[in-house]
């Protein structure tokens, strides 16, 4: 059932998905269109630094990656969206960095990222979260410091499961 929505008298349009602030907020409220957005952000600049660095060295290579490919802007907020969203952004991040290296399409994602001495998507999750979660608990906000201090809400045990748990049992 759809409501109409006003303001001042003026009818508010409902859409379907908006961008606020560079996330892409969804009527279902989860995050698989964003996730989706930055996934091909990934794609976009993993093939462009693959194209056009192709013939620098291999340390070259590495740091405009992490420059270019290690930003998954609003992932910290990535809290209710599909394994599956999270898989293909997963393999991308992977495939990218494989593109941009010249290495084999079933390498070792692991050992790949071990041997350049990179962090692998998950360790990208848990930075941004880490990052996050420091940030709110240090704000003076009223607000942000209720949520930080209470460990039964959902953000916040999300947040916890993110940090200490097993990487991809925290999103099914």
């Amino acid at each position: 059932m759809f409501y109409n929505i006003s303001l001042n008298s003026l009818g508010i349009e409902r859409v379907k998905e908006f961008k606020y602030r560079g996330h892409m907020l969804s009527e279902n409220l989860k995050d698989n269109i964003d996730i989706e957005r930055e996934r091909r952000a990934v794609a976009a600049r993993g093939n462009m630094l693959a194209r056009r660095f192709a013939h620098c060295s291999k340390q070259v290579k590495i740091t405009l990656f992490k420059a270019f490919c290690q930003n998954f802007y609003t992932s910290s907020l990535w809290v209710n969206c599909t394994v599956r969203s999270l898989t293909a952004m997963r393999v991308q991040y992977n495939n990218a960095f494989r593109m941009l290296l010249g290495l084999p399409r079933f390498c070792s994602a692991s050992e790949m990222f071990a041997q350049a001495r990179t962090n692998d998507f998950w360790a990208i999750i848990r930075i941004k979260t880490r990052s996050l979660l420091s940030w709110v608990r240090g704000c003076r906000n009223s607000i942000l410091k209720t949520v930080a201090d209470n460990l039964s809400l959902p953000i916040m045990k999300h947040f916890v499961r993110t940090l200490v748990g097993s990487d991809r049992r925290v999103y099914a």
